[in-house]
């Protein structure tokens, strides 16, 4: 198993925690260029009645204080699925190295899929993305929750 795997993986728990708490399963973690958890995060948008309580808003928020700064330039988020334009932004802003992510977001997907915001005209920084890392995983997961969801809604 690579490192992409073992953080996907521990994304993956974090995002089931977020299932299981009624929130969409996304999970997040954050790591330093010397491979230590430095921040995790899941969805708590609904918990906390914070739109912007995305995973990756959570984790972000979490290592900042961790590192007391705001430059995130060593470190590498992992998180189950395509960040949406909020949290591309964010990281963006707090110039993480590496992003990595599990499933692509066909409706909001912000670094690949529906519009690209780390290469547009409008970033001020440059990081690495690798998408596709655990992908059936995440997808699975995802997929699973909002069909209990939808049953339950019937």
């Amino acid at each position: 198993m690579t490192n992409h795997q073992k953080w996907m993986n521990y994304a993956l728990e974090l995002a089931k925690v977020a299932g299981d708490a009624g929130e969409i399963p996304v999970g997040a973690v954050i790591v330093d260029s010397a491979d230590t958890l430095i921040a995790v995060g899941e969805n708590r948008k609904e918990r906390d009645q914070d739109p912007t309580a995305h995973a990756e808003i959570v984790a972000i928020r979490s290592a900042t204080q961790r590192l007391q700064g705001w430059r995130l330039h060593e470190c590498t988020l992992y998180v189950t699925l395509e960040p949406c334009p909020m949290c591309a932004g964010a990281i963006v802003h707090a110039r993480l190295a590496t992003l990595v992510y599990g499933v692509d977001d066909t409706k909001t997907g912000a670094i690949r899929t529906v519009i690209n915001i780390p290469d547009s005209s409008a970033s001020n920084h440059r990081l690495q993305v690798l998408g596709g890392i655990l992908e059936s995983a995440c997808r699975q997961q995802l997929q699973a929750w909002f069909a209990t969801k939808r049953h339950k809604h019937k």
